[in-house]
């Protein structure tokens, strides 16, 4: 029973949609500022371009496919009836299995007729009753035990769910691992970059003023 949860890693957990905040990790630390509306309206649109056009409708394919069922004729009818509304049918004639009363008259084939639907009401009746006495005598454990079989599957999957969650966590974690590992290679880098920058403006300034002078200087000169 695998249960599949994706986020996107290029962004803070906390930030990364369709990510639901209720499972995000408290205390993330991440070296990238966090984003504005803009950034974050323009990361949700590139995430949604990337999807199916049907992702909303059909199912991922790590999930499996329904096990079709089959109804029998019967149940097949009875569902065309429900879907057109049609009134339901009288179903089976009870009355041959309740007690029967002796015909009015002495005509043999009424006693015969009578004779057999009370057979058919005490057999009826038999069966009930063991029925009913398996039911008393052996419904319960199978109850219980089916009971069991339910919270097996329960644990099974939570224990799924707990271990994806542990795995996710260790992922955020050697995320963040790596990323602080980082940052002081990152601050460093930026900071050659600013250094490298205003380097280049001072000599771009000490250009033009030199620029400058050279013009001044045949001006001058031209006088």
């Amino acid at each position: 029973m695998p249960l599949i949860q994706s986020s996107q890693d290029y962004l803070p957990c906390e930030y990364a949609p369709p990510y639901d905040k209720s499972h995000a990790l408290t205390n993330t630390t991440d070296i990238d500022a966090a984003p504005s509306e803009q950034e974050l309206s323009s990361a949700r649109a590139a995430i949604q371009a990337e999807l199916p056009q049907d992702h909303k409708t059909t199912l991922h394919p790590s999930i499996p496919e329904r096990t079709p069922i089959k109804f029998s004729d019967l149940v097949k009818a009875e569902h065309d009836r429900l879907a057109s509304g049609a009134e339901k049918e009288a179903g089976i004639d009870l009355s041959r299995y309740e007690a029967q009363d002796a015909p009015p008259t002495n005509d043999t084939e009424q006693w015969r007729a009578t004779l057999q639907q009370a057979y058919a009401s005490s057999e009826y009746l038999e069966s009930r009753q063991v029925n009913l006495s398996l039911l008393e005598t052996y419904g319960k454990n199978a109850w219980l035990i089916s009971n069991d079989q339910l919270e097996a599957i329960l644990r099974a999957a939570e224990r799924e769910v707990s271990q994806r969650k542990i795995e996710l966590e260790d992922i955020d974690k050697a995320r963040r691992d790596g990323q602080n590992a980082r940052k002081g290679e990152l601050e460093a880098l930026e900071q050659q970059w600013k250094i490298g920058v205003g380097q280049m403006i001072e000599v771009e300034v000490a250009a033009e003023k030199l620029r400058l002078e050279i013009l001044d200087k045949k001006r001058a000169g031209a006088r």
